[in-house]
């Protein structure tokens, strides 16, 4: 059994990775507009078994957060997988590059938000990310202030294609980028993760 979620060559798909622990309505949202900009067929949640900039102590069991992914999206069009624990990946370029070559024909396009840009730079051969696949970054509540100054944003600002030529991202040969503006959540896995906790040890 195929541990890739279906997929027909020529179709768009967003890649949204995170640990999703816990997910929130910003993920959502964050997809949902990636999804109209960027005329996506679909959107696949790339639950990961950790965030290897992250300390991943206290981190909530994969099949935990897949579930609680899967209830939060409920949208036809939003697929949830643990796809990289099942092909055993720890690093983004190395999920990237595995789908490239299992799913040739699909027009794939990582998600992040601005507060991911902020940190690209300090993602695992993250140049080597921007190579395979074109990038959207969705706006955020904040590090939209910030993000577009930081070090990846510098280096690959030539190859950022304005906001109104969304639509013809997926198309376009890596690297290219594109910003899309409107949301506007302050929501973080982070800061739910440790009111949880906080909540957690009152008890």
């Amino acid at each position: 059994m195929s541990v890739l979620p279906p997929h027909l060559s020529g179709m768009k798909i967003g890649l949204f990775g995170g640990t999703f622990d816990p997910p929130h309505d910003a993920h959502r949202a964050a997809c949902l507009i990636a999804m109209r900009r960027l005329g996506l067929d679909r959107v696949w949640w790339l639950v990961t078994p950790g965030n290897p900039l992250k300390d991943t102590r206290g981190l909530s069991p994969i099949d935990e957060r897949i579930a609680a992914a899967k209830r939060l999206a409920n949208h036809p069009r939003i697929i949830v997988t643990g796809l990289e624990a099942a092909i055993a990946t720890r690093y983004t370029f190395d999920t990237v590059a595995y789908l490239k070559k299992h799913c040739p024909g699909v027009e794939f396009i990582w998600i992040m938000g601005a507060d991911n840009l902020r940190s690209f730079h300090r993602w695992e051969n993250w140049r080597g990310i921007a190579s395979l696949v074109p990038i959207a970054v969705v706006d955020r509540l904040g590090p939209s202030l910030y993000a577009a100054g930081g070090t990846a944003a510098q280096a690959l600002a030539r190859y950022r294609i304005p906001e109104r030529a969304a639509r013809s991202l997926a198309g376009r040969k890596p690297p290219a980028w594109v910003y899309l503006h409107g949301l506007k959540s302050p929501l973080s896995s982070t800061a739910l993760r440790t009111a949880r906790r906080l909540s957690q040890n009152r008890r």
